[in-house]
């Protein structure tokens, strides 16, 4: 898809983003640029990302979702509230909330969850989620359904530095998860089978995707509740 150029935004003297703004692409930026634009309502329904580790670059994604990347979102949310519900697991889950840690890094990321503990924790408010005030979700889901490299790659950068524990990319057009455990010492490894959901099976949730293509969503549900009552 081809970039968009919307109205430019009003720049500083030491500003370094050329005219006019472009998106769906990383670009160098200040934080105080990216402040600008998240708070811009022109932006409103776009994703916005920033790191200042990755050579002050900031991305602004405004690309229209379309339903299997809703529908996925929404069968994802749905799999991990019911198994949670059943292993009596706390948490709490957000849609589509934003992250800052001022200066440093900014997110916006499809779905996020604090498992565990520190679902206790989870922020309440009905503004941008401080980082610098509240915990860092330890459980974040990207959707991509034609962000995968980038899903993989720079954000995947992110999210280490960010300090989540597990990092997943659902890919929309291939229809599995490639789900990451963050390591203690930087980088991070795919895995099988999710920590901090107790060993729910990844292939547990790629199935559940592939059933939503042919069936409804309640009947994906009772897939997982059968599937997994047995073992509550």
């Amino acid at each position: 898809m081809t970039a968009i150029a919307p109205p430019p935004i009003k720049q500083q003297p030491e500003d370094s983003i050329s005219l006019p703004l472009i998106t769906d692409r990383w670009i160098s930026a200040t934080w105080e640029e990216f402040v600008q634009i998240l708070e811009n309502p022109l932006y409103a329904e776009s994703r916005c990302y920033y790191d200042k580790n990755q050579l002050r670059q900031m991305r602004i994604e405004t690309m229209p979702i379309g339903s299997e990347h809703a529908l996925d979102n929404g069968i994802i949310y749905a799999v991990i509230f019911l198994y949670c519900t059943l292993k009596n697991l706390p948490n709490k889950g957000l849609l589509n909330a934003s992250y800052v840690k001022t200066g440093f890094q900014g997110c916006q990321p499809d779905i996020s969850y604090y498992i565990g503990e520190i679902a206790a924790l989870a922020p309440r408010s009905s503004s941008i989620v401080s980082l610098d005030e509240s915990p860092v979700p330890n459980l974040v889901i990207e959707i991509s359904s034609s962000t995968i490299s980038d899903d993989l790659g720079k954000k995947r950068l992110l999210y280490e530095q960010l300090g989540t524990s597990e990092y997943w990319v659902v890919d929309v057009q291939e229809v599995k998860i490639i789900a990451l455990e963050m390591l203690e010492n930087g980088g991070s490894r795919q895995i099988a089978a999710s920590k901090l959901l107790g060993g729910l099976a990844i292939a547990d949730l790629e199935e559940a995707l592939k059933l939503s293509r042919e069936k409804s969503q309640s009947e994906v549900g009772a897939w997982i509740l059968q599937k997994y009552s047995h073992n509550s």
